[in-house]
């Protein structure tokens, strides 16, 4: 069994897991551009750290940057510096990333929020190795890695003219794509008790009694859509709110929110305040007690079975949705056993969705 080190959290033994970390290391050691795709919250950071780390530029300096935390001006004047006097407030010379960087990389997250003039001086970094400062007239050179990382497609941004194509081109030498923790089940309880130990630890209790058979149905069950830090999140919340170390976690809290006394929230519509109880949906309720609108707008003739077909497919996607896709919560929800409803979603093919 291949496990890595707890303390940068990169845990897994899932084969997607493992074949991610077979091609950063195949790839860390060359000097060319590379790109970090994934889904929010599926680790791109670590992995873009464990690509210099694992360079040949490990003792140079590793400098990060998130593109989206800026505005353009910011951004400009955080990745290539500026001249003393370039604008008002720039009282003296300013290094940017690239130099500060220079010798080792620089990791750009959320690079699919980047201005066109951001990237065109990105691209002519990535060509010639050198950039003018903010304000400045001479050319600075520099040898700086690039890692780039971000949870959009840039392939169809950039068919689309959100992105520049040549920028692309340049940074996609390789690509990365992390797999979302749904596609990594292998890897959920595994990283949940080291989450939970860790946590314990800082607790500063003596032990971590474990999770119990529920909870880990819990855990399994549930599709993660914040992938790694959710699930962090929540075994951490659920190991406090314990209280007792030498109990077993049975209670796996998905949503902290969650209270018989959430506040009702007023939504505006263009002539009226709608009430909407946000914990319990009475509006979804009200719904499902009312003829689907595919139905009741149906002009004869019409397709019997494809209108029943798909009046069971949104019923059950409903249900799924409101039990945060629990597939036993969902059937006794619609009156049926685990084993009916199983049958369903393969009837329908929906059961990639509640993976």
């Amino acid at each position: 069994m291949n496990r890595f080190r707890q303390q940068d959290n990169l845990l897994g033994q899932s084969n997607s897991f493992l074949e991610v970390l077979e091609h950063v290391s195949q790839v860390a050691s060359l000097h060319k551009p590379v790109m970090i795709i994934g889904e929010r919250g599926t680790g791109k950071e670590l992995i873009a750290a464990r690509l210099h780390y694992l360079s040949k530029r490990w003792d140079q300096s590793y400098v990060k940057l998130n593109c989206a935390a800026l505005s353009e001006n910011l951004l400009e004047s955080e990745l290539f510096g500026h001249e003393s006097g370039a604008f008002t407030g720039a009282s003296k010379r300013h290094e940017g990333r690239f130099e500060r960087a220079d010798g080792g990389s620089l990791f750009l997250d959320e690079l699919a929020n980047t201005s066109g003039l951001i990237q065109e001086k990105l691209l002519r970094v990535i060509e010639y190795g050198e950039f003018e400062r903010v304000g400045g007239k001479s050319t600075i050179k520099v040898d700086t890695r690039l890692i780039c990382a971000t949870n959009e497609d840039l392939p169809t941004l950039a068919e689309k003219g959100e992105f520049r194509s040549d920028l692309l081109d340049r940074l996609a030498f390789d690509v990365i794509t992390l797999p979302p923790l749904r596609e990594r089940k292998e890897d959920i309880l595994l990283l949940s008790e080291n989450f939970a130990i860790n946590m314990a630890r800082d607790l500063e209790w003596e032990l971590f009694s474990g999770f119990t058979r529920s909870a880990q149905e819990t855990l399994l069950d549930y599709p993660w859509p914040g992938n790694i830090r959710e699930l962090k999140n929540t075994v951490e919340r659920s190991v406090y709110r314990s209280a007792n170390a030498h109990i077993p976690v049975h209670n796996i809290i998905l949503d902290p929110f969650k209270s018989p006394y959430r506040p009702i929230s007023r939504v505006k519509t263009h002539d009226r305040v709608v009430n909407t109880d946000l914990h319990e949906q009475k509006s979804d309720d009200a719904s499902s007690k009312t003829i689907p609108s595919n139905i009741s707008n149906s002009r004869f003739p019409c397709d019997l079975k494809t209108l029943s077909n798909q009046f069971e497919i949104d019923l059950i996607n409903k249900a799924l949705k409101n039990s945060q896709f629990n597939q036993k919560k969902t059937a006794e929800m619609l009156g049926l056993t685990y084993h009916q409803l199983r049958g369903y979603l393969k009837k329908y093919n929906l059961l990639e969705s509640t993976q």
